[in-house]
């Protein structure tokens, strides 16, 4: 880990870092239960455990004052009509906010509270998204054959809370069905049973 101010480059093309400390791939088996569309998800695994998306980080210390950063591949792709997104997350520490820059490709955020509130923003190269404290969140890359690229910036304390969108998914879904884009209620919102 890095003890004095550092500086790298995102080469345009890939926006894989220079150098970084961790890369983490999430296959299509680490989306069980996520993708509404269920046969279409089974039948996609029986072919290939498809990379969804992969992030690049940098180690800080996990405590206040530091920023964790680093950043988020989403490829293009489709369970049934549904977009590749990644798994979604509140923090820990539920009051924590997180910035996002978009650096290629064409996709959204999608967000809520635990109180019911919800939000869609649009991401596009150049497009700065500032994510709310409470707001859980999850890309969807809404292109067709082009890697949704974001920069991300949270604080070091912040922590990630996955299991609560794995037990309850997102109350809306982001599909195939209009141009560019269909933002649908997830008819099995809650439902823990499936």
């Amino acid at each position: 880990m890095r003890t004095e101010p550092y500086t790298f480059g995102l080469p345009a093309g890939t926006f894989i870092p220079e150098n970084y400390d961790n890369h983490i791939e999430r296959r299509l088996t680490d989306m069980q239960g996520q993708y509404l569309d269920q046969d279409a998800y089974q039948a996609m695994l029986d072919r290939e455990d498809a990379l969804l998306y992969e992030v690049y980080e940098f180690k800080r210390p996990e405590v206040a004052g530091e920023l964790l950063h680093g950043v988020s591949i989403v490829h293009p792709g489709k369970v049934g009509s549904e977009y590749f997104m990644t798994k979604g997350h509140f923090h820990n520490v539920l009051e924590t906010g997180e910035i996002y820059y978009c650096l290629q490709g064409q996709g959204v955020m999608v967000m809520e509270t635990p109180e019911g509130e919800w939000a869609v923003e649009e991401l596009r190269p150049g497009r700065v998204l500032y994510v709310l404290p409470r707001w859980a969140h999850r890309s969807v890359n809404t292109g067709q054959d082009e890697d949704l690229i974001t920069f991300f910036v949270y604080p070091g304390d912040a922590g990630h809370d996955y299991g609560t969108i794995e037990q309850k998914g997102f109350r809306k879904l982001i599909v195939d069905n209009s141009d560019p884009y269909g933002v649908i209620d997830n008819p099995r919102w809650g439902d823990t049973d499936t």
